[in-house]
């Protein structure tokens, strides 16, 4: 467990997805602690005023729906740039269309505004922006709109053997 003082203005999380998340991190040995906020934060940058940070240095997590396989893909970046459709398509090899809310809690195990890049309850193909390794630490969804966590985004890649890639614009 991470013993690094809280954020102003946050607490411990104790929502049943938040400590699912909370779990997979002490598992993965990534020395963090997920916090919930005093405000909801669906978005990066209602995330970023929240924490007082940039809003590139807000994990956004996109999950999108393989139109071929309906495979669930989870693209993490940072919360100033767009995913480029065309890249990601490219990339894993097929188009994409939004996912629905629904899709993106039965894939992933959280609701929108909360997905977290790791603890998924379901199969979701999680690819890792290069965008966010403009930051030293990034901020990303804890599993519920109101819970964040602070990651390195190259510790994160290593104990998830995810590798980089570039689907931004």
């Amino acid at each position: 467990m991470n013993t690094t003082p809280l954020p102003p203005n946050t607490r411990p999380a104790t929502a049943a997805t938040a400590q699912r998340v909370q779990a997979v991190i002490d598992q993965l040995n990534l020395n963090a602690q997920v916090v919930e906020l005093a405000v909801p934060a669906r978005t990066a940058a209602q995330a970023a005023e929240a924490l007082g940070v940039a809003v590139g240095q807000i994990a956004k997590s996109l999950v999108f729906r393989g139109v071929q396989t309906g495979q669930a893909v989870l693209v993490v970046c940072a919360g100033d740039v767009r995913v480029d459709e065309a890249k990601l398509a490219e990339h894993i090899g097929e188009p994409t269309e939004r996912a629905t809310p629904d899709f993106v809690r039965e894939h992933s195990g959280f609701a929108i505004g909360g997905v977290a890049p790791i603890g998924h309850t379901g199969q979701v193909n999680v690819l890792l922006d290069e965008s966010l390794r403009r930051y030293s630490v990034v901020w990303a969804a804890g599993g519920t709109p109101h819970a964040v966590v602070p990651l390195n985004p190259d510790a994160l890649a290593a104990a998830t053997a995810r590798p980089w890639v570039s689907v931004c614009g």
